[in-house]
């Protein structure tokens, strides 16, 4: 009679008894231990604090205002309230930041309309002239400063045909769709054109230049106004105290 022997299988497919002999014997690798899935560890939220808010979108805080966590926390409500004002003042802010190049087609929805709302600085010019790239320097320096106010350029005959070249540059600026000053020639802003002398000269009567952070009443604009000629009077001393340096390291030699 034949003898049998029956091997047990285990019920996961991963050995026999046979092999666990074949193991101890050496004529297989150990086996592989069983499959252990990593323990479940819940997700923690993030703490509810500044740096939390301060993460958020407007759309987010906006959902937050019946959020029963926060109805306990009197600080964490202001903070929120806080940061939601700060978003919405930040996207009132036109930042233009650069000046702007334009043709006669553009002029009446980059200047006319656009001045319904802010400052628009325009500068008639020509490719060629040194005086129009020494003046396009200095509003590009304005224009980075201050991002609320918006300055473009357009090419003189573009503008006006048959400008006359011995205008150049020009500056024209434009508020509520009607001009409000009009500043001819380099000669205009001063001996030394600077962005400080060219910011002084478009605000002899009004705030034209504006950072976004001042508001519409008249201690902003003052603020605004005193900050042009604060700026400017630095940039003279600076010029002076250069000029004097010079003039030393020359009479020393």
């Amino acid at each position: 009679m034949a003898d049998y022997h029956f091997v047990y299988k285990d019920v996961e497919g991963t050995s026999t008894q046979w092999d666990d002999i074949q193991r101890k014997l050496g004529n297989l690798p150990a086996k592989a231990p069983a499959f252990k899935p990593p323990a479940y560890t819940p997700e923690q939220d993030d703490p509810k604090d500044q740096a939390w808010f301060d993460k958020m979108t407007e759309e987010e805080l906006e959902d937050l205002e019946d959020d029963k966590d926060l109805d306990d926390d009197r600080f964490l409500q202001e903070y929120r309230k806080k940061r939601l004002t700060e978003l919405r003042e930040a996207a009132k802010v036109k930042r233009y930041g650069s000046v702007t190049p334009i043709s006669s087609s553009d002029f009446t929805r980059e200047v006319t309309q656009a001045s319904t709302e802010d400052w628009v600085v325009v500068c008639l010019y020509k490719d060629g002239f040194a005086e129009c790239g020494l003046l396009l320097g200095c509003l590009d320096e304005l224009a980075s400063r201050y991002p609320a106010t918006k300055f473009v350029k357009i090419i003189s005959t573009d503008c006006i045909p048959n400008y006359p070249d011995c205008n150049l540059p020009t500056l024209v600026v434009y508020r509520h769709g009607a001009v409000k000053g009009t500043h001819v020639g380099l000669k205009s802003v001063g001996r030394r054109c600077t962005p400080e002398s060219v910011a002084l000269v478009l605000c002899q009567s009004e705030p034209v230049l504006n950072d976004g952070k001042s508001g519409d009443d008249d201690s902003s604009r003052e603020a605004v106004m005193a900050g042009v000629r604060r700026q400017f009077i630095e940039r003279v001393v600076k010029d002076h105290e250069d000029k004097d340096n010079d003039d030393d390291g020359y009479n020393s030699d």
